[in-house]
């Protein structure tokens, strides 16, 4: 008789990837064209929705831990949480924040910035991209500071193609060019992340780990898949098929954290996505968890978010400054 344990293990491990890159998506996107000439150098300081630049031209950028990398005409970036950086014609340029070039719209989300100095022209198109899904969720928490794409085309060969089409749009200034560029940059996006699990993620640890691993993947699909069950460590452990300190030991190397905890973030990250998003009251919030009371869940998310419920409950899950705004 043969063993089909191994094969249903890999796919349910293959649809929580599938459900994890479906359920993510644009929610919407800003765009600068930069005409630069050199010298100049911009700071882009942190915010929470990522950033997405593409180079046409040669650029130094500052990554959030302080190195300077160079780019190359035709390299793209992308921040997956908006972290702090800067891009520049040297690393020992003056940076200046986006807000302080005079920005002029040119169509609907998409802004023409010219400024610098008398030496090599570099053009930059910059974006602010607004998923659906704040910077807490699995997929954006276990990426890297910053995926540079050059490295991707080789597996995913559409994206230089893609790359190509959004620099023509945003130079035509056509009718309707910012949707076409939100749906663009959609595909993209998509296509980046990808590539990125599939060839470029470097971490033995997390939720890509896991997608490796079929008996933990299946544990980690079903939390994501039904964060409100009453999941308890054995409940876990019987899904593996494993024994509760067995499972608890296993979880903990291939994850990097603790069943308990691993599942304390997916359930509070799902609590913040019905207040900010659904606009849930925080009591229905606690009973859809579990939770005896509303003050039991209120310490819960705190001590797991950061912040009590409260503060979220007025707070839009779409809200990001856009370009020409303070946050530059």
């Amino acid at each position: 008789m043969l063993d089909h344990s191994s094969k249903n293990d890999a796919s349910a491990s293959e649809d929580f990837l599938t459900e994890l890159l479906r359920g993510l998506r644009l929610d919407g996107v800003d765009y600068v064209r930069c005409e630069l000439t050199a010298p100049w150098g911009i700071s882009f300081p942190a915010q929470e929705t990522a950033r997405f630049h593409f180079i046409c031209g040669d650029c130094w950028l500052r990554v959030p831990e302080g190195d300077w990398i160079e780019l190359k005409r035709g390299d793209a970036v992308l921040l997956p949480r908006g972290g702090e950086h800067a891009l520049a014609s040297s690393p020992d340029e003056r940076l200046s924040p986006l807000t302080a070039y005079s920005a002029q719209e040119v169509c609907d989300c998409v802004y023409n910035v010219c400024s610098g100095g008398r030496g090599a022209t570099t053009i930059l198109f910059c974006g602010t991209l607004r998923f659906n899904v704040d910077v807490m969720h699995p997929l954006l928490r276990m990426m890297p500071d910053v995926m540079r794409i050059d490295a991707l085309t080789a597996s995913e060969p559409a994206i230089p193609h893609l790359l190509d089409a959004m620099a023509r749009e945003v130079g035509a200034s056509r009718v309707g060019s910012g949707g076409v560029l939100a749906r663009l940059a959609d595909v993209l996006a998509a296509l980046i992340i990808r590539s990125w699990v599939e060839h470029g993620c470097g971490n033995t640890s997390g939720w890509v780990a896991a997608v490796r691993h079929p008996a933990i993947g299946r544990v980690i699909a079903a939390m994501h898949l039904d964060p409100e069950k009453n999941w308890t460590v054995d409940s876990l452990a019987r899904l593996m098929g494993a024994s509760r300190s067995g499972f608890a030991q296993q979880f903990a190397a291939v994850v990097g954290e603790t069943p308990a905890r691993y599942l304390a973030q997916v359930r509070m990250h799902q609590a913040r996505q019905w207040l900010t998003r659904d606009r849930m009251r925080i009591s229905v919030v606690a009973r859809r968890l579990g939770y005896d009371s509303e003050a039991s869940f209120s310490r819960a998310f705190k001590r797991v978010i950061g912040a009590p419920p409260s503060h979220y409950r007025g707070v839009e899950a779409s809200d990001a400054p856009a370009f020409g705004t303070a946050d530059g």
